[in-house]
């Protein structure tokens, strides 16, 4: 899309197994750091023009990141969700952060406890936008839609690939018509989404991010949706860090009483209910969430000397 400013830096990093994590930039290319992850689906650009406005104003550096098989990510499916965090860690050094705070949307909701669990010397908090909760484990919530992909998870596990050619030659025919796709979409959506969805600047940043991050591939989808029904790799115990939680009260995808049951089981974590919205409806306060995680930390760092 034309009328959305390209980020300050993209580009993508060497990782574990001689892949590759692609990323993009907005804000100050030396404040301190907000890594960004995208919902099921998404990819690096999935980052409200709000935000990248008030990192720009607040000296903030908000970092997208895609997940294998999406943008220029190589294509990998992880044992587990807490597996990334070992790229996340690669990714950092690259970029030269020490320390960082984190904001997951939906399915990326996973991938951030993940790195609180895993990389809590190098995360001041944490920041979820109606998360994806467990199916698997101590921790797993019952219902919601997500159930269905448990269900057909045997059959996801031997078809991922071919669907994901399909996919993404499926993406490449509808391109023209992404517009008028995103708008029956919205049409379709409870009200609080539809509304985010008709205005202009949020449906500019989603085609944008839609038309780049599949240009090349569109598997990523579908691996998020088989790690969601595997055992995460970790306890939500094990989430030391701060954990701030948003959920729309109406959300249709995630219910928030999933959100509710994540952050009982946190040991640090706040819910907060938003009123009248859906499942986006933690986009539309961007500024806000990112205000509330700039004020948990900081936390210490780590020990370069140790390490």
């Amino acid at each position: 899309m034309d009328d959305v400013q390209r980020p300050a830096l993209e580009g993508s990093v060497a990782v574990g197994d001689g892949r590759r994590l692609s990323f993009a930039e907005y804000g100050a290319p030396r404040g301190p750091a907000v890594v960004w992850m995208h919902g099921t689906p998404g990819a690096r650009r999935q980052i409200p023009l709000e935000a990248r406005a008030h990192a720009e104003a607040e000296g903030l550096r908000i970092i997208g990141v895609d997940r294998p098989g999406i943008g220029s990510s190589t294509p990998h499916l992880y044992d587990d969700v807490a597996a990334w965090t070992d790229d996340l860690a690669l990714l950092l050094d690259v970029l030269a952060v020490d320390t960082c705070r984190l904001v997951g949307l939906s399915g990326g909701g996973p991938y951030v406890l993940a790195a609180g669990a895993r990389l809590p010397h190098r995360v001041h908090g944490i920041g979820v936008l109606g998360g994806v909760a467990p199916t698997r484990g101590p921790d797993a919530v019952a219902g919601g839609p997500i159930r269905l992909a448990v269900a057909l998870a045997p059959v996801l596990s031997m078809t991922r690939v071919p669907l994901g050619v399909a996919l993404t030659q499926t993406i490449r025919v509808v391109r023209p018509l992404a517009g008028p796709a995103l708008d029956l979409y919205a049409a379709l959506q409870p009200p609080g989404d539809r509304t985010l969805l008709s205005r202009p600047e949020f449906k500019a940043m989603f085609l944008d991010d839609l038309l780049n991050g599949s240009r090349f591939q569109t598997s990523a989808p579908l691996n998020d949706l088989l790690l969601f029904t595997r055992d995460w790799g970790f306890r939500l115990a094990d989430v030391t860090v701060p954990v701030r939680w948003w959920h729309g009260a109406d959300d249709h995808i995630v219910p928030h009483d999933h959100g509710r049951q994540v952050v009982d089981r946190l040991p640090d974590a706040t819910l907060t209910t938003i009123d009248g919205e859906s499942h986006l409806g933690g986009l539309g306060i961007a500024e806000a969430v990112l205000d509330t995680l700039m004020a948990l930390g900081p936390r210490r760092a780590p020990d370069r000397a140790s390490g």
